[in-house]
């Protein structure tokens, strides 16, 4: 068996390569190039290829498979990628065209579970609960994503899109979503989101973060962003804990900085939960950047 295991991350502005060591998990090379994704799906494959050799030749070997994060899902019904932020990769075989082009057996899972893989395996599911089985991560930021660990393996679904919490419908009579629907839940609670919810009120465009810091101050308008952050997190985590009761829940972005969500935000799950208590823990990641080309390798291991 080859000694190492090998990683990518497709970012929107990034092509990853993390490889790994078999024996004790330890990263041994990690290398970065721009992913040049606007000139295109060939040549983006291109740059693939090119961090790949360059990696391998540093190394002295070339993997056998690779795992690999994408900003979207392999729709297993068509074989080719959809919901990707970095639309080249829309509507390609992916999967098929990396294995080809590099010669490797190649797996593909979204960059949200990627994270909560790296997560559960190296990072902060390790220090509170070791021995977790179910693991749900979540990504809070410029979108809403979530991914879903159940003994050590990510769940894709049927469809591809298992952990897709952030088009959940939550508020029906809410704002368009890029989806197509209105009101998903990352049109509520995403960073644009919250911040769309400040202007209307206010005419002013502010960061999410003065946002917060205005409604520590006592501003009327940015506490009522933050309560409705608040509210609509507890809601739809309590939804995710009433169906898959996870060991561990994983709340990475940045909108997942926000201090309160792990004290009020646990009281406001609650209120819809179906049991009388909540002991699970929620938790901030601790791997930081590393955690999406991490889990992609990880994929592989």
């Amino acid at each position: 068996m080859d000694q190492y295991y090998w990683g990518i991350d497709l970012g929107g502005t990034k092509v990853e390569c993390a490889v790994m060591a078999r024996s004790d998990d330890r990263c041994v090379l990690r290398e970065r190039i721009p992913s040049q994704a606007e000139k295109g799906y060939a040549h983006l494959l291109q740059r693939i290829k090119l961090l790949v050799d360059s990696c391998a030749e540093q190394l002295g070997c070339y993997p056998n498979a690779m795992g690999f994060g994408t900003p979207g899902a392999l729709d297993p019904a068509t074989g080719v990628m959809k919901n990707c932020n970095s639309t080249a990769l829309n509507g390609q075989p992916l999967d098929a065209d990396l294995a080809q082009l590099l010669n490797v057996k190649v797996r593909l899972a979204n960059d949200a579970n990627c994270l909560v893989l790296a997560e559960t395996q190296l990072g902060v599911v390790q220090q509170v609960s070791p021995d977790a089985n179910v693991v749900f991560g979540i990504i809070m930021g410029t979108g809403v994503g979530a991914g879903i660990v159940v003994n050590g393996k990510v769940i894709n679904g049927l469809h591809g899109i298992a952990g897709e919490w952030g088009h959940n419908v939550i508020e029906p009579e809410g704002r368009a979503c890029y989806c197509g629907k209105y009101g998903c839940l990352e049109t509520v609670i995403s960073g644009p989101g919250l911040e769309q919810v400040y202007h209307a009120r206010t005419s002013e465009h502010l960061s999410l973060s003065e946002i917060m810091r205005r409604a520590q101050q006592g501003d009327v308008d940015a506490r009522y962003v933050e309560e409705r952050l608040i509210h609509y997190f507890g809601l739809a985590v309590a939804q995710v804990i009433n169906i898959l009761d996870p060991d561990v829940i994983i709340v990475g972005g940045g909108v997942g900085n926000i201090d309160k969500l792990y004290d009020e935000g646990r009281q406001a799950i609650m209120p819809h939960l179906f049991n009388s208590v909540l002991k699970t823990p929620v938790v901030k990641p601790i791997l930081g950047d590393s955690a999406g080309v991490f889990g992609a390798a990880m994929l592989v291991k």
